[in-house]
C-alpha cells in the first residue's frame, strides 16, 4: 500500500510539472509534504537520512557557489568574459554556442556540472542581451553540455562520486574509460545542436557592430573586490580537484570558500545573499523528500531487481539494459538518489555476473549522466538553469526542455552503447 501512495504523489507532482498549472517549487513542497503527512518517510527521513530525504551537501553546495557567484556579478567579469568571448566569436550566434558547449564540457569535467553552470550561465544571459538574441537557446545547450561533459571524471558528476567510492574506482580510472566517449558526444552534440537551434540562432548585424565596438575592460569595477573573488574561486577550485586527498566534501570546501569571500568582501554582505537562488534551493529539498519516498518505499529497489532478474547472467544484455535504465530513470527523477539506491544493486550484479564487469559501473555512469538530459529536473544543473532562467524573464518550460532534451539523450546513450559494446565486448 505504501508503494502504492509514493507512486501517486510522485506522478501526480510529475504531471503538475511537466503541465506547469502550478509552480514547479509548490509542486516539490506539496508533494514532500504529503509523503510525510502519510508517513511514508518521517521527519529524521527527510531532515537526516542521506538515503530518504534531503542530501544537504547538494543544497550548501550549491547555495555556497551561487554567493560566490553573486560577489563576482558585482565586480563585472561576467559582463567583461561576455563581451569578450562574444567579439572573439565575431558575434555569429552558432560560433558563439560551440564556444560556450566546448568551454561548458571542459570545465564540467575539470570542476563539476553544478558549479559550472553557475559560472558559466550568468554569462550566457548577458551574451544574449547584448547580441538582442534568446538566452534559452545558449543556456539549453550549456546544460546538455555540462552533463555529457560532467560524466569524463570522477569529479563532474555528484553520482560519480557515489560511483567511485562504491567501487573502488579511481579519477584516472574514470577519465581513462570514459574521458574518450565524452569527447565523442561532446563533438557529436555541437553537430546536433546546429540543428536543433537553428531557428533561434539569427544574428542581428546592428547588434553585433555594437558589440564589436564595446571595450570589455570598462566593464571591471574598480578596487579590490575582483582579485578577491577570483582568488577564493582558484582556491576553492584547486580545492575540488584535491578532494580525495585533502578528504573535504565539496560542500563544505564551497561554504568556507564563500564566508571567506563574505568577510574580505566589504560592502553589505546582504547584498550577495540576494543573488542566491532561494526557489532553486527550494525545489531541490522538496525534490529529494519526494524521490525519497519512492526509496523508502521500495519502488525504484523493485525496479532494479527486476534488471537482475531479467539478466540472468549475460553481461552484455546488463550492461545495455543497466545503460537504458539509468538514462530512462535519470530523466524521470534526480540522478544523485537514483544512483544512491541502484550502486548496491550494480554492486550486487557485478558478483553474479562471472567475468571482469566494470564495464557494469561505467554503464552506470553514462547512463546516469545522459540520461539527466532529458528531463528539466533529471540533474541537478538543469534545476540551476531553469532558475536562471526564469530570472533573466525567459522562463524554459518543462516541454520545451523535453523536447530538445529527448533526442540529445536518445543520440547520446546510443553512441555510448555502441562505444561499450566495441571497447568492453567486441574485441575480446
Amino acid at each position: 500500500m505504501t508503494d502504492a501512495v509514493a507512486i501517486a504523489i510522485f506522478v501526480g507532482a510529475y504531471v503538475l510539472i511537466a503541465t506547469e498549472w502550478v509552480h514547479r517549487v509548490v509542486v516539490a513542497l506539496a508533494g514532500a509534504g504529503l509523503m510525510l503527512l502519510f508517513k511514508i518517510v518521517d521527519a529524521n527521513d527527510a531532515f537526516h537520512s542521506e538515503e530518504f530525504g534531503v542530501d544537504w551537501n547538494v543544497v550548501f553546495l550549491l547555495f555556497a557557489m551561487m554567493i560566490i557567484v553573486g560577489v563576482l556579478r558585482r565586480t563585472g567579469f561576467f559582463e567583461y568574459v561576455a563581451i569578450w568571448s562574444a567579439k572573439r566569436s565575431r558575434g555569429r550566434p552558432f560560433a558563439i554556442l560551440t564556444t560556450l558547449v566546448l568551454i561548458t564540457a571542459v570545465a564540467s569535467a575539470l570542476l563539476d556540472n553544478v558549479t559550472t553552470i553557475l559560472l558559466i550561465a550568468p554569462v550566457t544571459v548577458l551574451i544574449a542581451e547584448r547580441l538582442g538574441v534568446q538566452p534559452v537557446p545558449l543556456l539549453m545547450a550549456e546544460v546538455f553540455a555540462s552533463n555529457i561533459g560532467g560524466t569524463a571524471t570522477l569529479i563532474g558528476d555528484p553520482p560519480n562520486i557515489i560511483i567511485g567510492s562504491a567501487a573502488g574506482l579511481s579519477y584516472l580510472d574514470f577519465l581513462a574509460n570514459l574521458g574518450p566517449i565524452v569527447a565523442v558526444l561532446v563533438a557529436v552534440f555541437v553537430f546536433q545542436s546546429r540543428w536543433m537551434f537553428r531557428r533561434s540562432l539569427v544574428s542581428h548585424p546592428d547588434r553585433v557592430e555594437e558589440l564589436m565596438a564595446l571595450d570589455e575592460r570598462e566593464a571591471l569595477l574598480e578596487g579590490s573586490l575582483l582579485p578577491k573573488a577570483l582568488s577564493v574561486l582558484g582556491v576553492v577550485t584547486l580545492a575540488f580537484a584535491l578532494q580525495e586527498p585533502l578528504g573535504y566534501e565539496p560542500s563544505v570546501v564551497a561554504l568556507l570558500g564563500a564566508g571567506v569571500l563574505l568577510l574580505i568582501s566589504g560592502g553589505d554582505r546582504l547584498d550577495y545573499l540576494r543573488d542566491v537562488e532561494w526557489p532553486t534551493l527550494v525545489f531541490f529539498m522538496g525534490l529529494f523528500v519526494m524521490v525519497g519516498g519512492l526509496v523508502k518505499a521500495g519502488v525504484i529497489e523493485a525496479l532494479a531487481d527486476r534488471l537482475i532478474e531479467f539478466t540472468d547472467g549475460r553481461l552484455f544484455l546488463a550492461t545495455a539494459l543497466l545503460l537504458v535504465a539509468s538514462a530512462v530513470l535519470s530523466g524521470l527523477v534526480d540522478n544523485i538518489p537514483y544512483v544512491a539506491t541502484i550502486v548496491p544493486l550494480v554492486g550486487a550484479l557485478a558478483a553474479a555476473i562471472p567475468g571482469d564487469t566494470t564495464v557494469l559501473w561505467w554503464a552506470l555512469a553514462l547512463g546516469a549522466g545522459l540520461g539527466g538530459n532529458a528531463t528539466s529536473i533529471g540533474a541537478s544543473a538543469n534545476v540551476v538553469v531553469l532558475g536562471v532562467a526564469e530570472r533573466a524573464g525567459s522562463r524554459i518550460r518543462f516541454t520545451q526542455f523535453l523536447r530538445q532534451g529527448l533526442p540529445v539523450t536518445a543520440i547520446s546513450v546510443a553512441v555510448a552503447l555502441a562505444y561499450l559494446w566495441l571497447r568492453y565486448f567486441a574485441f575480446r
